[in-house]
Order: structure tokens, then sequence, then C-alpha cells
């Protein structure tokens, strides 16, 4: 049987709501979406894409998260998948090598008409595009993130259009279909990192999973082995071999929601500089030192660990965003590693002088913590102080991460830090009580 067909029928028999864990993990994850995407409510990128869609019209049917209108169904999965990963404070999954929820929740929530009220379904079929978004990651290869795909686009309207049809409950037939439209829209670059293009990214996806499950309920005609093959998405895109072993494989009776697990950021930037803002976090409680008593910095990652952290001199907050040299500044100097350092506005000349003092080197000798996240993965800061001492700190597992996952409670704190309790405190109650149209009005 074609891949393609197997992965709907898998998709559409699943049943994660007999996992309370996975259920958990859910309702948290629908939290921190509140939390990143409120945070960025007043983004100027929101504003101009805003600004575009009403220009464009169509039926006012979904609300956008902070903006207090409705648009279309399509253009909401877009303006609020954007919101959500507009400033990189958003989850993201090791086996995904990208940002789940920044796609599947905006799909998921686009489906909200008013028509169908959806509780634990809703719940349920955001696992399963977790679920489908990291088998595919896991399946696609290791090379077709390092070539400069964007995995949270490649892969995320994949996972969204099969999100949308576990919810809905589509014949096998519709989503099999549906996944072959995704594919063949399935985009995103790397090479827009640090711009306000990547955050599109993610909210594309969720809009093309929104087309290509509107396309194929509508009887719309096209190829239903669109994985499959050597011309099929996996062979076009990754490592088709790979894929036909991975994809599918194993019982089911493990989550990846749950395992490897969902990543809540504490800090709002790329996951690949988290390993070091924890590292010079340390190092700075450890010792009293100040920034003209660190002659140098070096960063050590295993070969390809700073993959993501493309900007080793950038000239604005949000390019730092992904550079490890700007997060150990702004540490270096007492700054704190908030939204508003990671902004539009420029770097100050002082910090982008002290910034070339940091060295990047890789280091292939070293194990591997067996529990690393992501894994194989870790950072080593190491400060050459004047007094001729040095002092490192070597960092696994970053806080936020799995091994060190944050509570409840934590990401409420989180989404405490941008919008005032009583709202915080009826988001979270909405969640608890599966109230997901609830859900979608507090986030209006």
């Amino acid at each position: 049987m074609a891949v393609t067909k197997q992965l709907a029928e898998a998709v559409l028999s699943a049943d994660p709501l007999r996992d309370a864990q996975a259920v958990r993990m859910a309702k948290n994850g629908l939290l921190d979406v509140a939390a990143a995407a409120l945070a960025a409510k007043e983004d100027e990128g929101c504003q101009k894409l805003m600004q575009l869609v009403e220009q464009e019209g169509g039926a006012a049917q979904i609300p956008v998260i902070g903006q207090e209108k409705k648009v279309s169904r399509q253009s909401a999965a877009m303006l609020n998948g954007y919101l959500i990963h507009a400033l990189d404070y958003d989850d993201v999954h090791s086996d995904v090598r990208g940002h789940p929820s920044a796609v599947i929740v905006p799909a998921l929530l686009s489906q909200l008409t008013g028509e169908e009220v959806y509780g634990q379904r809703f719940l349920a079929a955001y696992i399963t595009g977790v679920e489908v978004m990291a088998r595919l990651g896991e399946s696609i290869g290791k090379e077709h993130y390092e070539r400069g795909w964007h995995n949270t686009g490649t892969l995320g309207a994949i996972a969204g259009v099969c999100a949308i049809g576990y919810l809905k409950n589509v014949t096998v037939e519709e989503l099999t279909k549906a996944i072959g439209f995704a594919s063949a829209q399935s985009a995103g670059m790397r090479k827009q990192f640090g711009t306000e293009m990547k955050p599109l990214q993610a909210g594309l996806a969720a809009k093309t999973a929104v087309w290509s499950m509107d396309l194929a309920c509508s009887g719309f005609g096209g190829s239903d082995t669109a994985l499959d093959g050597d011309t099929g998405f996996f062979s076009l895109y990754g490592d088709r071999e790979l894929a036909e072993r991975r994809l599918l494989e194993g019982d089911g009776s493990l989550w990846r929601i749950v395992s490897p697990g969902l990543w809540f950021k504490v800090y709002p930037f790329c996951s690949a500089a988290h390993h070091a803002a924890d590292a010079i976090l340390s190092l700075m409680k450890r010792r009293a030192f100040t920034k003209e008593q660190i002659e140098q910095v070096d960063v050590i990652f295993p070969p390809g660990g700073d993959a993501a952290l493309t900007e080793r001199a950038p000239l604005t907050g949000e390019k730092g965003r992904f550079s490890a040299e700007y997060v150990i500044a702004l540490a270096a100097f007492g700054q704190p590693l908030s939204l508003d350092a990671f902004t539009k506005k420029g770097i100050s000349p002082e910090i982008r002088t002290w910034m070339k003092r940091v060295n990047r080197e890789y280091d292939h000798r070293l194990e591997p913590h067996p529990e690393a996240v992501p894994k194989g993965r870790f950072t080593i800061v190491k400060l050459y102080l004047s007094d001729g001492t040095t002092v490192s700190e070597r960092v696994d597992i970053p806080r936020g991460a799995p091994g060190q996952a944050l509570s409840t409670e934590e990401i409420m704190q989180k989404l405490n830090s941008v919008t005032d309790d009583s709202r915080a405190q009826r988001i979270l109650q909405a969640v608890e009580e599966e109230n997901i149209s609830s859900y979608l009005q507090l986030l209006a």
C-alpha cells in the first residue's frame, strides 16, 4: 500500500485521548500558544499582513489573536500562525526540528466557524497533528534542514492538514488527496531566518492546510500517492528509503507530544541558543565578574549544532534571535533576555563591538549526553578572564526542554507576563474545561 494512504488511515484511526499525559501536554500547548501569540499582538509584521488581508476582503469568520477582528478562515490561519511564531517564543519539537503548534493550532482554530463545537476532539486532533509532524521530521532526514529547508513550513502543511482531517473526521480518500495538495504546496526557507518572512512561513503552512482540506472535500482532483515513488514528496525533499521505514514505525503507544515532547520556551529566541543562554547565566551567577573582565568567549557545539544560529554579527534584536553571540553579550552586559531585547531595534555599537570577543568552535570528540535535547546536542560556554583564569559551563538540557520542562504553573507565569491576570485565568479555565470556542474568543 502507498505510504500516503497508510498515513491517512493511521491518522483517522488514532486514539490519543486514552493517554492522559498527551492530553495534559496538549492543554499546556494551548496555554503556551496563547502566551506566544498575545506577546506578539502589536507586531509590525502582523499589522502589515492585516492591512493586506482587509484590502482583499472576504467573509469575517475567525478571530485574529489580539486584534479584535475576524477574517476569512484561510486568512485567520495565516495571521494566527504568524502571530504565534512571530517572536520565536512558541514551542519547538526536536523530532520536527521546528515549531509544530504555530502551524497545527491555527489550522485547527480556523475550523471553529460556530457550526460545530469541538472539545476533546480538538485536543485529539492537535496531538495527532504533532505526531504526524514529528514522524515527518524523523522520516525526511537531517539533510532536508541542512540544505536550507525550514521544517516548520515544509512539514507543517502536511501535519496541519492531517490534524484538520482528524478533527473533521473526513474519509480516507479525502485525507489522502488533502495530503497530496499540501505536499504540492510545501515550502519554507531557512534563508528567511531573522526576518518577518520566517514566522509567515508558519502562517502560510497553516493556510495551506486549510486550503488543501477545502480542495479535497470539494472533490477537486489530485494524486493520492503524493508522498510516494521517485517523484513523490520524500524523494524530492528528503530520503525516500528512510521515510518508508520510519514514517509509520512503531505501535503508536507513545505519543511524540509527550516523548520526546514539546519544548516550551523560557526565552524569546531560537531554541538552539537556549543552551548558551543557560550556560552564560549560570556562570555569571556562580562568580561575579564584569563584561570588561571577559577577554574572550568560546562557544563550543557539536558539528552542525549551531545550524539554526545563522547570525554571528546581528545588527538588530530581531536578527539577534538567531545569534549565540548576541545572547551571550546581553547576559554579559547584565541585560535581561526578555522580549524587549529581540525587536527590530538596532543593537548598540558597544554590544556589537563586544560580540567580536565570542568565537564558535566545534568538537566531535565530546560524548553527547544520553538525554540531551535535541538528541546529540550540547553547548559549552568558556570564558577567558583578565586575571588569567577560565571558567566554563556545559548545558545539554536547557530549561523548558523535555527533561527540564515547564509546569502548567510556569507556563501560566509566561502567559501572565503578556496579559492581565483575569484574562489569563479565564484562558486557563477554558482550556481545562476543553471549551475551545471560548478559548479562541478569549484570545481575540
